[in-house]
């Protein structure tokens, strides 16, 4: 029985949505040929879960959604957020960066509006800036075809580590003779 356990805690720890008792049986079923009931995996689902609710441990077995999956515990949410800002920060490519500089500096600014700017298609990228939660939509254009308007989010705010978009850099400070071209006329 130590063995149907062991696999039980295989098959939630290495799923990534909630695992329904029912598809923990099928699975079981069909890849060690065993049958065993719903209340058998019920269980040995609350055995596991008597294993991890100890303080050794710093995740536990939650019921989800009508199944069951791995999630830390509360007493680790905020470290798991840093965690998860850290690694966004690292991910932000170039084109990500200059998007994401248009709509800071442009907002609300259409998609055919940044596209122009940057000479290139933007989808992939508006995309990846959403789901990082940097941009949001922040309604429609009254232009033909009414288009998104995209802006900064509250995130992008604690990101860039700003309270308004007039903390944003302006480009006079940013400007040097570095920077330039050509000579100076006097």
């Amino acid at each position: 029985m130590e063995d149907i356990r062991l696999n039980i805690e295989a098959l939630v720890f290495a799923s990534e949505q909630s695992l329904p008792v029912k598809e923990i049986q099928a699975v079981i079923h069909s890849g060690l040929g065993i049958d065993i009931s719903e209340e058998d995996i019920i269980a040995h689902l609350k055995a596991i879960k008597e294993k991890y609710d100890g303080n050794d441990f710093a995740i536990t077995l939650v019921e989800l959604n009508e199944g069951y999956q791995f999630l830390t515990k509360p007493a680790h949410h905020l470290l798991i957020h840093q965690l998860q800002i850290q690694r966004s920060k690292k991910k932000l490519s170039q084109a990500a960066l200059e998007t994401l500089a248009i709509i800071a500096y442009r907002q609300p600014v259409t998609k055919l509006e940044i596209e122009q700017i940057r000479g290139v298609n933007c989808d992939y990228t508006l995309q990846k800036l959403l789901e990082k939660e940097l941009i949001s939509i922040t309604g429609k254009a009254e232009a033909a075809g009414k288009p998104l308007l995209y802006g900064t989010s509250a995130l992008f705010m604690d990101y860039f580590g700003i309270k308004n978009n007039s903390e944003l850099p302006q480009l006079k400070d940013i400007t040097s003779e570095a920077n330039e071209i050509g000579e100076k006329s006097e």
